[in-house]
């Protein structure tokens, strides 16, 4: 038996932010991140029609990039205080996967972060306050996923939380709110949707439902990203909704080892954070090729291939074709092809790798990958997306 979860209402189109207005409750608590959203008049927009609602409304504002597990306490004192029968988060995927954190400890304030780390181990949500999710980027999709990620800056490790209780009740999904995004993280998101379809159409947890979102999204990335780059409002638009449906996908079938590797390197080096986006895409191609040596892999991958129009007389032709189309959008949108492009100095990264690699490894999205894989192996893999070498383990 398999289970298939998503919110019980998505809005999408320009203009869904009003639906808020017709929320029924008394006290709703507004996440946000940084000031984007009140210099544009989106936040203002949000307060304006909860308060229409006839609700009363507290602001917590600031939560960091790559939410921390200080933040996440502090919010959910401020909700203990506030007693809220909704929480309203908006931002890109920090803010709204901070609240959903600071709503287990809202509810729950005896239970512990490591208990909740545990995957699908989550008391039942939903005692105090329901949850809405608007999204102000096009990639993480935690508007509709049963995740979130905090970071711990004592251990400089990402951990990934799930369990279908925080997926959200309602995603607004509206696409004014994403048309100021600055190119740099137009591409970043957009290649990390791309990731979150390929992994889960690959996942050993897919299934039919799961497959015709994921292959969408694909089809809908690869036909709007570029163009949503160079400011094209209307393709924007379409990635604001690829990203939502690869978001679905994943959040039901699960991730692989792309993620396993970015969640544990976004902040493990001292040049520089890695953006979640921007690490997932140079890995991408690397992963392709390194699971792709499982059979059952090799097919579906290929089956990608096809659907977005490629062409081989081979899966591996196919395969290859496919990672050369990744790493061609890389190129177009200015990301770094390796590790050592990015800037990560050789010294510190070979220091660090083997530790790294076993945090990787033990990370929860390996488990849905198609092809296991070893500490070693792991190892092996991040070299070869420091140096740019071709994958032959």
């Amino acid at each position: 038996m398999a289970r298939f979860t998503l919110p019980r209402d998505i809005y999408h189109g320009k203009g869904c932010l009003e639906e808020l207005r017709n929320l029924k409750g008394k006290r709703a608590f507004v996440v946000v991140g940084g000031g984007s959203m009140k210099r544009q008049g989106f936040l203002q927009r949000v307060e304006d029609y909860l308060k229409e609602a006839g609700m009363e409304v507290e602001l917590f504002e600031g939560v960091e990039p790559d939410p921390s597990v200080d933040t996440v306490m502090k919010g959910a004192e401020r909700m203990r205080q506030f007693n809220p029968d909704w929480i309203v988060a908006m931002g890109g995927g920090s803010p709204i996967d901070a609240a959903k954190a600071m709503w287990a400890f809202y509810e729950y304030p005896d239970v512990t972060f490591e208990e909740l780390c545990t995957p699908f181990s989550f008391p039942q949500l939903r005692q105090k306050a329901k949850f809405a999710a608007i999204p102000t980027t096009s990639g993480t999709a935690t508007e509709v996923t049963a995740f979130s990620v905090i970071t711990d800056y004592q251990t400089g490790v990402k951990y990934p939380l799930a369990d279908f209780n925080i997926t959200p009740d309602i995603a607004l999904v509206d696409s004014e709110l994403v048309e100021g995004l600055p190119p740099k993280q137009v591409a970043y998101t957009g290649m990390d949707a791309l990731t979150h379809a390929i992994e889960a159409y690959v996942s050993t947890l897919n299934c039919p439902f799961t497959d015709a979102l994921a292959l969408k999204a694909i089809e809908m990335v690869f036909d709007y990203l570029q163009e949503s780059y160079r400011g094209n409002m209307d393709a924007r638009a379409q990635m604001h909704y690829a990203q939502c449906l690869a978001g679905m996908a994943f959040s039901n079938a699960l991730l692989g080892i792309v993620h396993s590797m970015a969640h544990k390197t976004g902040a493990a080096f001292s040049t520089g954070h890695i953006p979640h986006g921007c690490a997932n895409t140079i890995y991408l191609p690397y992963v392709i090729k390194y699971n792709a040596k499982d059979p059952i892999a090799a097919k579906r991958y290929a089956e990608i291939a096809r659907f977005v129009g490629l062409e081989g007389l081979s899966e591996k032709a196919l395969i290859n074709g496919l990672c050369e189309k990744i790493e061609s959008f890389n190129r177009k949108l200015q990301i770094p092809k390796t590790l050592q492009e990015f800037g990560v100095e050789e010294k510190e990264f070979n220091e660090k790798i083997g530790r790294i690699a076993e945090l990787a490894v033990g990370d929860a999205c390996t488990g849905s990958n198609p092809r296991a894989i070893t500490p070693k192996e792991m190892e092996q893999l991040f070299i070869c997306t420091y140096y740019g070498k071709e994958i032959d383990f």
